[in-house]
């Protein structure tokens, strides 16, 4: 099987579930195991500044809120972190520059070689073979991912965005509207 890790899946209008509707998720794990991901254009109405990890808000990517990961662990924190250097000992690179950081670590820390971060409350995860269903299903549309994608400073946009960039198709596809009965 090859690997997943490092693209996009962005969902597909077929995709009604209210977790993923028009979600674009950045996949940082896929094995044979499964999958986990990053729901990258679901910011929520939390300051950063306002959570236990405000020493984080500084590098913070904008807008410096946390981020609606997934369904998985809600109260669970994860950081995406764009190194300029040499990444330090607890980050797991996922595409370009950008990984999974390590929470305990302190951004005074790494100031030398950190670029921005997004932090995250929870994940979306797979089962075995789980993913690989709602693909073949016509769930998920699976793309490049650009490392920008999970820094976004405008995520709210970033499912039409995402879309529009792959042309052809997919570029209809991203004006498809949000309710068809609306239309």
């Amino acid at each position: 099987m090859d690997t997943l890790k490092g693209r996009l899946l962005v969902a597909t209008p077929a995709l009604v579930d209210p977790n993923f509707f028009r979600a674009v998720v950045l996949l940082v794990e896929h094995t044979d195991q499964g999958a986990a991901g990053l729901v990258l254009n679901r910011p929520s109405e939390t300051e950063l500044g306002a959570t236990p990890l405000e020493e984080w808000e500084p590098v913070a990517a904008d807008p410096p809120v946390v981020f609606v990961g997934g369904p998985v662990e809600p109260t669970a924190a994860l950081c995406l972190a764009r190194m300029s250097d040499e990444p330090p000992t607890g980050f797991q690179h996922v595409v370009g520059g950008l990984g999974v950081l390590d929470l305990e670590s302190t951004p005074d820390e790494l100031r030398t070689n950190l670029d921005r971060v997004r932090v995250f409350a929870g994940y979306a995860g797979w089962g075995e073979g789980q993913l690989e269903t709602e693909i073949d299903d016509g769930s998920w549309y699976v793309l490049e991912a650009d490392p920008e994608d999970a820094l976004s400073s405008q995520p709210i946009g970033l499912w039409r965005f995402v879309l529009k960039r792959q042309g052809g198709q997919l570029a209809l596809v991203s004006n498809f509207p949000a309710d068809p009965t609306m239309n």
